[in-house]
């Protein structure tokens, strides 16, 4: 693969937010984790990825970034937060300039690595619009057996999120506009559901839907190429939301290290 860039999304619902309070921050990328803020894990992981040319990081401009500075030495440029994650990456899509295909992750993913990223680089077509990293039940389950995670059901098999994407402009850019337009019908449960369909979501409901079909059904509703990436990496799937995310990444992390 050539020369990409990378996005960090570092959103803030401020010094309420779990994760923020525990670390006694105002800003849930500054939280401390095993000694150094979160984001600060995720700017090494992505800046020893050869390819990775440029790396954005979307955070509010007034957050102090000094603490960040001083755990890690990677240089990143910031791009101002949009009201939503969706609304975000439009924005920096659109800031962005270059037809390079952009990495996109979250700064509250301390335990991404290289090795994930590369893995998920390699395997991802370059047909795609976008891909999107999931992993397993099966893969974070046998890791984390005492962990407690909601997983998208599709055709009896279980799949988690890894905040992890590769967008290639244009297309990229219609499916932030959907995802967008999905989000502003969050509290409008019957809108939602006719942004996605209502036989599409009667499958899903009663368990008829499986993972192919899935994409295939959102690359028609944005006319573009949506492609999965399954990672064997079940701390890929692992990201800090709450308590017992913080204490477990903790954990892992202190074993990293020794």
């Amino acid at each position: 693969m050539n020369s990409i860039d990378a996005l960090i999304l570092a959103g803030s619902r401020g010094p309420t937010d779990p994760v923020a309070a525990l670390g006694g921050v105002v800003h849930k990328a500054l939280a401390p984790i095993a000694g150094r803020p979160m984001l600060s894990y995720v700017l090494d992981a992505v800046h020893a990825v050869p390819e990775v040319a440029r790396i954005y990081v979307c955070i509010d401009p007034e957050t102090d970034l000094a603490a960040i500075a001083a755990s890690s030495p990677v240089a990143f440029s910031r791009i101002a937060p949009a009201p939503s994650p969706a609304a975000s990456l439009m924005t920096a899509l659109s800031a962005i300039d270059g037809t390079a295909p952009l990495l996109v992750t979250t700064a509250d993913h301390p335990l991404l690595t290289p090795e994930m990223i590369r893995f998920f680089l390699e395997r991802a077509p370059e047909a795609a619009d976008v891909s999107v990293a999931l992993a397993s039940a099966e893969t974070v389950q046998t890791a984390f057996p005492e962990g407690r995670r909601t997983f998208y059901r599709l055709a009896g098999r279980g799949y988690s999120g890894c905040n992890l994407f590769l967008a290639r402009k244009p297309g990229a850019i219609r499916v932030a506009k959907y995802w967008r337009r999905v989000e502003t019908h969050r509290k409008k449960p019957f809108r939602m559901a006719r942004e996605i369909g209502f036989r599409i979501l009667l499958r899903y409901a009663f368990n008829r839907l499986d993972l192919k079909a899935a994409f295939r059904h959102v690359s028609r509703l944005t006319g573009t190429r949506i492609a999965p990436v399954i990672l064997p990496f079940a701390e890929a799937a692992t990201d800090v939301d709450k308590r017992s995310d913080y204490e477990l990444v903790s954990r892992i992390l202190a074993a990293r290290r020794a």
